[in-house]
């Protein structure tokens, strides 16, 4: 199998090129427009000349069976077109797009071709957050904090609560009916924003704080007087009565326990087996992230 992984960042050699070379059975294309990291991140693959790429002509010239797109989320529009136009399989970091038409031309298109489409909310796949699916979930809280990075609404929310709205969609039991957004601006700078989704017998919590002085990520779901907690995708803490902790074992590699590891192969896998993954869900996080973006850029609090 050829795949081809476009951006090599830091996501892509932390976390998903270790992931793609253990693989047996895969040739690794890689393509970046910077030819001293193409030549730096290859050479520690042991990766051949015919594995490396300068331009994205000469990577698709390759007839890839699937690609991996963790490129700038600017650049995302015109390669994964390129990819889906190509009939490539495409895995792409989240967001989608920053503008929404942007996002639903791309799922549009991936449809017409019958192409599969997968975005990167890896938390879905993250051992603690996939367990929480099975707890009870009458309350659902969840903060992904920072130190000292307010930043632009739109690429804040696109490029990192789009992460806690993804994860507040999976885990909420049943339909949202209401959706309340609340926001701190200044100097056209967003310090922090909460997001709350609410349903029959349900209330979910999404909190981010770009001013709160610590790096942190916590969720927590609640109900039938049981809670489960979850602490920087490592930690599970079990509450009732007495709590219990589970910690992420010592070997437990980052990719898997932030379910990057659990995503990328499941991807693979459907390319394998000629399952075509739609992004229509992921499309809808992103529709939700938009109304957020209004809602703060319009200084509308409450109801959206």
């Amino acid at each position: 199998m050829k795949v081809g992984c476009i951006g090599l960042g830091d996501i892509a050699q932390k976390a998903y090129l270790p992931v793609l070379a253990a693989q047996q059975g895969i040739d690794l294309h890689l393509h970046t427009r910077t030819p001293a990291t193409l030549a730096r991140v290859a050479d520690g693959l042991h990766l051949p000349a015919d594995r490396r790429h300068p331009t994205l002509d000469a990577l698709l010239a390759q007839d890839l069976d699937a690609a991996f797109v963790h490129a700038p989320t600017v650049a995302h529009p015109e390669i994964v077109t390129r990819l889906l136009e190509a009939g490539v399989p495409t895995y792409v970091d989240k967001p989608l797009a920053y503008e929404l038409a942007d996002s639903e031309r791309l799922v549009a298109l991936a449809e017409r071709h019958g192409s599969s489409l997968a975005v990167g909310f890896n938390r879905r796949y993250a051992p603690g957050y996939a367990q929480c699916a099975d707890h009870p979930r009458e309350l659902i809280i969840m903060q992904k904090n920072r130190v000292g990075l307010p930043e632009e609404p739109r690429s804040m929310i696109l490029d990192d609560f789009i992460h806690v709205v993804d994860t507040l969609r999976f885990l909420v039991p049943g339909p949202v009916d209401d959706v309340t957004v609340r926001a701190r601006t200044e100097g056209g700078l967003l310090h922090h924003v909460v997001l709350q989704l609410a349903g029959d017998g349900f209330t979910a919590l999404g909190v981010m704080n770009r001013l709160s002085g610590s790096a942190e990520e916590i969720l927590e779901v609640s109900g039938q007087d049981t809670k489960r907690q979850v602490v920087n995708l490592a930690e599970i803490i079990d509450h009732k009565g007495q709590p219990t902790v589970r910690r992420r074992g010592d070997w437990v590699p980052v990719a898997r326990q932030r379910g990057i590891e659990q995503a990328a192969l499941a991807f693979l896998d459907a390319v394998r087996t000629g399952k075509v993954l739609g992004a229509r869900d992921a499309l809808a996080t992103h529709e939700l992230c938009e109304r957020v973006v209004r809602a703060v850029l319009e200084g509308t609090s409450g109801a959206v």
